[in-house]
Parts: C-alpha cells; sequence; structure tokens
C-alpha cells in the first residue's frame, strides 16, 4: 500500500480525512493520489481488490474511491464484502460503463456514488468532498426511538438509559430501522441496507439478526408484519 502525507486539512478543521483509492492502471492511480493530496485529504492507494477489506479493517477511511474492473475481485464484489462486514465506508465507484444497469448493481451492494470514465478531476474532487461531509453529518447523529438510542458516531445503543451491546451487524441493522421509524423494512431492504444485497446471503439471515436484536431491544420494539416485514415502533406501555 502506498501512503501520502497531507499538506492541510481536508475540510478545514480537525484531522486531515484519510482515503482509499483503489485502481490498477498506475497512471490513473497516481493521477487520483496526486488529485487528492491536493485536496489536504491524507491518501493510501491499492491495486488489488482483494486487498481492500483487510485495508479497511486496519484504518478508518472516510472515503474509498473504487475502480470497477479490478484483479482479484472486481470493485462490485469488493464493496459488497465491506457491506457484509458492517463497514459504511463512502464508496465512490469509478466505472468505464456507462451503462444503467451496471450503475444500479453497484448501488444495490452498497456504493454510495458513480463517476464514469473519462471525468474531470473536479468532479471527482467534488464528489469525494460531498460524501465525506455528507457521511460526517450522518456519523454525527443521535437516532431515537421511544426510550431507544443509538449513538451512531461512537457505536453505542442504550435503552432506558442501559447499554445494550450489539454486534456489528446488528449496530448495522438497528441502524436501518432508526432511520425510519414506524415504517415497516422489506426483508429485500434490509438485505440491500445492512448486507449490501449480496446473493451469497443465508436466505435466514435476516430472521436471524431480527430474532438477536429483538432479544435484546424487546419484541415489543421490533414487530413482524407478516408478509412484508419489520418495523421498530415505540410501544405504548412505554411512553
Amino acid at each position: 500500500m502506498n501512503h501520502g502525507a497531507a499538506r492541510s486539512t481536508a475540510d478545514g478543521a480537525g484531522a486531515p480525512s484519510r482515503v482509499l483509492v483503489v485502481e490498477d492502471d498506475p497512471d490513473m492511480r497516481r493521477l487520483l493520489e496526486t488529485a487528492l493530496r491536493r485536496q489536504g485529504y491524507v491518501v493510501d492507494s491499492l491495486s488489488v481488490g482483494t486487498d481492500v477489506v483487510r485495508a479497511a479493517a486496519r484504518c478508518e477511511y472516510s472515503a474509498i474511491v473504487l475502480d470497477v474492473l479490478l484483479p482479484g475481485a472486481n470493485g462490485l464484489e469488493v464493496c459488497a464484502s465491506l457491506r457484509q462486514r458492517g463497514r459504511w465506508v463512502p464508496v465512490l465507484m469509478l466505472t468505464a460503463l456507462a451503462a444503467t444497469d451496471e450503475r444500479v448493481r453497484g448501488l444495490r451492494v452498497g456504493a454510495d456514488d458513480y463517476l464514469t470514465k473519462p471525468f474531470a478531476l473536479e468532479e471527482l474532487e467534488a464528489r469525494v468532498h460531498a460524501l465525506i461531509r455528507r457521511n460526517s453529518a450522518a456519523e454525527a447523529q443521535t437516532l431515537r426511538c421511544g426510550e431507544l438510542c443509538l449513538h451512531v458516531a461512537e457505536r453505542r445503543c442504550f435503552l432506558r438509559e442501559e447499554e445494550v451491546l450489539l454486534t456489528p451487524r446488528e449496530h448495522s441493522l438497528l441502524r436501518a430501522l432508526l432511520q425510519r421509524p414506524g415504517i415497516v423494512l422489506t426483508r429485500r431492504t434490509i438485505m440491500d441496507m445492512v448486507w449490501g444485497g449480496t446473493e451469497q446471503v443465508n436466505p435466514n439471515a435476516v430472521e436471524q439478526a431480527i430474532g438477536h436484536l429483538r432479544r435484546k431491544i424487546g419484541a415489543d420494539m421490533l414487530q413482524t408484519v407478516h408478509g412484508v416485514g419489520y418495523r421498530l415502533v415505540d410501544p405504548p406501555a412505554r411512553r
């Protein structure tokens, strides 16, 4: 992995944001690195898709710029693997294919944005900045439903002021439900939001995850709407 030092703070305050560039073409990779460092980011780079998940586990990245066509594992597979492991770092996909179905597949496996080659470096810089800014705002959130509270950035959950210990998967599931309290999420929607919509997921994975989370926060909060999906509610008895 190549590393680069930031010359300034990306957002003007605090520590500089760290971005991972994953591109197998060496000329394009150097071009992306230079452009992002010029914006004040700390930049790491990789050329092989199979190395990305391991790198993301070692380092907290503010964003990943991910080419679709990579050796080892393509960008779609890499993005799906990240989401399966509960890594919700913003991902900007780069592709030479402008087809709609390609973009849809990327978004289904958890990509946050898409940029089709060739592109202007100014647009890349603007999109990365927007992703980091939007994610920073989301991470600062405290999500609530009745007496249930999830501090997103700290990854800590409290129910009636008692801390509830969650696995990374349970945290992702609860976050998805808390973002839409009272709204029924279908099994397909949950798979897309929590697992990245990949086809390798065990058919019973959603039901198992719902069952584990229900035991921790209470069956009265996490309801099954038969034939439709699941929803998080504030039970009347607790109000």
